[in-house]
């Protein structure tokens, strides 16, 4: 967190990158595929929103598959983030960072959807 907020844009490319490389490691496996490229899990939530959507453009349509995204995959790739850093990237054991989900995950799943609407737009492109 604290990373979060000296250093945005870079801690968000990061977090994308990473959640990015998780979401394609367990699509693979979970669709028990060895050639797998960059961005297909999105590729595939998309491809499935798009069937329940199936030939509606209006603005309601976009705004219900942005909605259905935020409640599902956000939150979804957020936890399995935060299970990451701590085991991975930290290298703490696993009973420090359930806890540490447990108590912090609400507030950064609020942040996820809050996103930078409140922080002025000076900073959003500030790279250290």
């Amino acid at each position: 967190m604290k990373q979060l907020q000296e250093h945005p844009l870079r801690t968000k490319s990061i977090t994308a990158g990473v959640l990015s490389g998780i979401s394609d490691i367990v699509l693979r496996s979970l669709l028990g595929l060895r050639n797998f490229n960059s961005n297909d899990f999105l590729k595939v939530f998309q491809l499935i929103l798009e069937k329940i959507f199936e030939g509606k453009k209006d603005s309601k349509t976009v705004a219900n598959k942005v909605l259905i995204e935020q409640l599902t995959s956000s939150p979804f790739n957020n936890f399995l983030f935060m299970i990451y850093y701590g085991l991975v990237i930290e290298g703490q054991p696993w009973v420090h960072v359930k806890a540490r989900v447990k108590k912090g995950y609400p507030s950064v799943q609020y942040a996820s959807w809050m996103g930078n609407i409140f922080e002025p737009s000076s900073t959003i492109y500030d790279i250290d």
